[in-house]
């Protein structure tokens, strides 16, 4: 069905940008920062898993931060913007993780690949092992943190920043450019080559999200795959970001 001139329009549509913006600024940048910018204190090789830390981040700041996220989004629009984008689950959900999920792990091996070949011709070190939980309330909570961090993340970098803004920010590769610099920098604390993996995941989401409308599918996909990088990290020489 074609929308009409005005459907979809959004209350104080010519903020949006700056509104985007701002969330980024108050939602990821401090990470950023703290982990990022300053680096971490002492190198490490491994990164142990905590129950702990995973479910109080999980609980404190992935959860609100969506319900943030989501209030922006919907507000009194939420019926216009549905028509434009279903957010219900559907069928199509179901395809796009089947495609998503190969194709960012496949992005993964083959960046890790790369980072191996250059990390040994170079004598380069390698980024930290992610370590896998090691009892079954640990794989509880991880699936629970990386379902958390899959939807927090594709709700803001790519729904929020692909759809929401599409009126303000009409050109989609600008779009796309804007979502992918942004959701790359978060992933600086992980050193440069994770900061390339998520450049390249972040391009093959945003078409994904915009040729099947599927928000479902590429956040199960997002989840999945990392906790894909956990379950990695019980064999030596993978689980690095």
């Amino acid at each position: 069905m074609k929308l009409s001139k005005n459907a979809g329009s959004l209350p104080n549509e010519n903020n949006l940008p700056f509104e985007g913006i701002l969330l980024f600024f108050v939602l990821f940048f401090p990470a950023i920062f703290a982990f990022g910018f300053a680096g971490r204190p002492v190198p490490v090789q491994t990164i142990p898993f905590s129950i702990t830390r995973e479910l109080s981040r999980t609980l404190v700041y992935s959860i609100p931060s969506l319900i943030l996220i989501w209030y922006l989004v919907s507000g009194r629009n939420a019926f216009k913007i549905s028509r434009f984008f279903p957010l219900k689950p559907r069928k199509k959900d179901v395809f796009t993780f089947a495609v998503g999920l190969p194709g960012l792990i496949f992005i993964n091996i083959s960046i890790s690949t790369l980072l191996s070949i250059v990390a040994q011709a170079y004598g380069l070190p390698l980024p930290p092992r992610i370590e896998a939980p090691v009892n079954v309330l640990g794989w509880v909570v991880m699936i629970f943190a990386c379902l958390g961090t899959g939807y927090l993340e594709e709700s803001y970098f790519r729904y929020y920043l692909l759809v929401k803004l599409r009126r303000t920010l009409p050109g989609t590769k600008a779009r796309i450019f804007l979502s992918t610099f942004l959701f790359a920098i978060c992933h600086i604390y992980n050193g440069p080559w994770a900061v390339l993996n998520a450049a390249v995941a972040g391009v093959f989401l945003s078409v994904l999200l915009i040729r099947y409308r599927s928000f479902h599918g590429i956040a199960w996909a997002h989840a999945v795959h990392n906790m894909f990088v956990y379950t990695m990290g019980i064999f030596p020489g993978f689980g690095q970001q």
